[in-house]
């Protein structure tokens, strides 16, 4: 029996963060709504490009594949077209072969007031007024930056990469640090409160969720010794010892941990980003948001006082 949607995680995705709406955003800048209109009418049947993060949805769905019984994961269209402009898209998803079959179309307007009507763990779009407002209003999402396409056919393991602060957890640190500007002062903080957990942060849910699935996958290894994982979560701070406690003390509280964890005292995350290669990561803070090449994927959470003037470095 499939689960029903409050069982699932359920990712909600924008058509500009799935595919290269590029040329589409062109005509609605220079003509308006209705050249708009014309120009998806017209090309109802042009298939369109591969978005940033139709790499990441694209193995995201083959959990479901993998565990079709249950089928735990969803994804949901959430757009600002009507439905008549909106035909392109699905046509795109169906051309794909993308499961996808739930939408919402609300016609110029935001959508995010929808997510939690759909139990979604994300929002992903490109459109950076709708990220704020949703965030804003207390549900998960992210901007999802431009970077070139890469998309190996082959690659059936789905890597996905966060960030801790601001992120999985709140911004309690990062106010710590930039209220005193020193890391000495961050550091005694965090080793106070070694023993007490983080309050979530703004993808705490979609993290713990991403590890149930792990803990599927650990079980259909215990019973055919040959299953081949395809999950992989890793967390990527810019913390290290000895703050890193409550980063442990937070996650087991939780009852979660990731496939890898990477404590880089203020290293460039690009480096072990650029071994692990995610299909998506998920940072609070956009100066961290930097890949050799611009090949990685990346997703900017802006919230918290990392994104106030003054940015904390963890």
């Amino acid at each position: 029996m499939a689960y029903q949607i409050e069982q699932k995680l359920v990712i909600g995705i924008a058509s500009s963060a799935l595919f290269d709406l590029t040329e589409s955003h062109r005509i609605y800048t220079v003509g308006g709504e209705e050249e708009y209109r014309k120009y998806q009418e017209q090309n109802i049947n042009v298939i369109l490009g591969r978005g940033v993060a139709f790499p990441f949805i694209r193995r995201f769905l083959n959990i479901n594949k993998r565990f079709a019984r249950q089928a735990p994961v969803e994804v949901v269209l959430f757009s600002r077209n009507s439905p008549e402009t909106g035909l392109r898209v699905m046509n795109s998803i169906a051309h794909y072969g993308l499961d996808i079959s739930r939408a919402a179309f609300v016609t110029g307007k935001s959508p995010y007031s929808y997510l939690p009507a759909f139990n979604a763990s994300l929002f992903l779009s490109a459109n950076e007024e709708d990220v704020r407002i949703a965030l804003a209003n207390k549900y998960p999402a992210g901007l999802v930056l431009p970077s070139r396409i890469e998309d190996d056919e082959n690659d059936e393991e789905l890597r996905v990469a966060f960030d801790f602060d601001g992120v999985i957890a709140d911004d309690e640190a990062e106010t710590v640090f930039k209220r005193h500007n020193d890391v000495d002062e961050f550091h005694a903080h965090e080793t106070k409160f070694a023993a007490t957990p983080h309050q979530p942060g703004p993808l705490a849910d979609l993290f713990r969720k991403l590890s149930l699935m792990q803990r599927l996958e650990e079980r259909a290894l215990r019973r055919d010794a040959s299953y081949q994982k395809i999950l992989r979560i890793a967390i990527i701070t810019a913390r290290n010892a000895p703050s890193h406690e409550r980063v442990v003390t937070t996650l087991k509280s939780w009852g979660v941990s990731a496939s890898e964890t990477f404590f880089l005292g203020g290293m460039d995350k690009s480096r072990v980003l650029a071994v692990f290669k995610p299909h998506i990561f998920f940072d609070d803070q956009l100066s961290h948001l930097t890949s050799a090449g611009g090949t990685i994927p990346m997703v900017h959470v802006p919230f918290g006082v990392a994104n106030q003037r003054g940015a904390a470095p963890t």
